[in-house]
């Protein structure tokens, strides 16, 4: 096998200066900002926060924020602690957001004690997730990893037999949820083989049985997510059983933990998860409730598609510049207009909802976009969303809802933190995001 270098989170070489940001933009209108921007309403966050805490609660569950959305100290605070709940468990999708949560203080202050890294573990980067987990080892805490094939069981203990201080890697497993995205399939012969093989590990103790479901372009309904949360619970379980089979032969039974943790979830599914589909649920869970999304901090025109969500629970939008304009343009002769947001700034993610974002207040869409620009197109008026106004010129400012906000704000070196309780057109403070890998 060739060698696998090992690699290092460059934390020293990225993001930008808070305290420099907020003496320069605090205090200043949106008109006055240079477009396009990333504009987040703190108020409507928070309530997004708040709300998941009470879904967790009353479903039965523990809650595991994903920080991939946001990826910053403000809203990981705004994640796990609120008037309805606490938690001090996360899952991050980078080890940059991983160190930026370390290094943010986070972990020192106790607000988070338990990090997921949030992909099969990669094997040129056990050095830093090792370096990770000595620090979180340090202030109490501890580093969880996702394991869905045997070559990183093999590798893990190669690696480990190779330090001065082993130690056990605490694990979930990843399961197949259906889309081919990660995981392993539950199979009754395959996965027993598989646990077998993990509980007989030196360097892994099993936390627990981890899926992300990944339905949301077929998602329009409740009683669809409640059927796709109990299908993700009910692999788990299904999991959770023939790994207690299996660890009832083996000689590591102590080093497993025990009752398993069986984590599911996504953003359509969770506002699903209430006292009442709980009910739903007639087999008997062979582990403990974890739930876990990230995305409905934000919200989007993906998640609106869903029927879950209304539009004033979508806390970001983005700030564009009108820079040109062009009557009886487009095919039914409607006008057409060019903003300075493009595919950079909005993602060229899609969705059932059609164009790339809606204009706020405006019967206006983003229809067309190019790497720097978009192309904004006239559509009938839409009371329901309050895009009634057709008016729009050179020089206008627009507020733009993209269709997924975990890309659109992954675009912006900072954003800029608005609060609707406070009139929401002014800033009120900063936030710079964890870049990089």
């Amino acid at each position: 096998m060739t060698p696998i270098l090992q690699t290092k989170t460059p934390m020293h070489f990225l993001n930008s200066n808070k305290d420099a940001l907020v003496t320069d933009f605090v205090g200043k209108p949106l008109n006055a900002l240079r477009t396009p921007a990333f504009i987040l309403d703190r108020t409507v966050f928070a309530e997004n926060c708040r709300k998941m805490h009470e879904t967790a609660r009353d479903w039965g569950a523990t809650f595991r924020g994903h920080l991939k959305t946001h990826k910053t100290v403000e809203g990981t605070k705004l994640q796990l602690v609120s008037d309805s709940g606490r938690s001090s468990a996360v899952i991050v999708s980078t080890l940059m957001e991983a160190w930026g949560v370390v290094e943010g203080g986070l972990v020192a202050d106790g607000t988070v004690k338990d990090i997921l890294y949030g992909l099969p573990v990669g094997l040129n980067k056990l050095d830093d997730l090792s370096a990770l987990h000595a620090e979180m080892t340090r202030h109490g805490g501890t580093v969880r990893i996702l394991l869905d094939h045997l070559d990183q069981v093999n590798f893990l203990e190669e690696y480990e037999r190779a330090q001065e201080h082993p130690k056990k890697w605490s694990a979930f497993i990843k399961l197949n949820g259906g889309r081919k995205r990660a995981g392993i399939l539950p199979e009754p012969v395959s996965f027993k083989a598989f646990m077998r093989r993990v509980f007989a590990s030196p360097a892994i103790s099993v936390f627990g049985f981890y899926v992300y479901g990944g339905y949301l372009n077929e998602l329009t309904s409740l009683e669809q997510a409640t059927s796709y949360l109990t299908g993700e619970v009910r692999l788990t379980n299904d999991a959770a059983t023939m790994a207690m089979e299996v660890l009832a032969e083996s000689d590591n039974r102590e080093v497993n933990n025990q009752p398993f943790v069986l984590s599911v979830g996504s953003t359509p599914t969770a506002f699903s998860a209430t006292a009442e589909a709980k009910l739903k649920m007639t087999s008997t869970l062979n582990g403990t409730l974890e739930l876990h999304t990230g995305n409905y901090t934000m919200l989007d025109l993906q998640q609106l598609n869903t029927n879950l969500i209304g539009r004033p629970q979508i806390s970001q939008k983005v700030l564009a510049t009108v820079i040109s304009y062009y009557p009886g343009r487009g095919s039914d002769g409607q006008d057409e207009a060019m903003c300075d947001a493009g595919a950079i700034a909005m993602s060229k993610d899609t969705g059932r909802i059609p164009g790339f974002g809606e204009v706020v207040g405006k019967s206006w869409k983003l229809e067309r976009i190019s790497q720097e620009h978009g192309i904004l197109v006239q559509v009938p008026p839409d009371l329901e969303s309050g895009r009634t106004d057709p008016t729009l010129k050179i020089g206008d400012t627009v507020e733009i809802v993209g269709q997924h906000a975990c890309l659109i704000a992954a675009a912006y070196p900072w954003y800029y933190i608005v609060d609707s309780d406070e009139g929401g057109d002014k800033v009120v403070d900063i936030w710079v995001p964890w870049k990089g890998w």
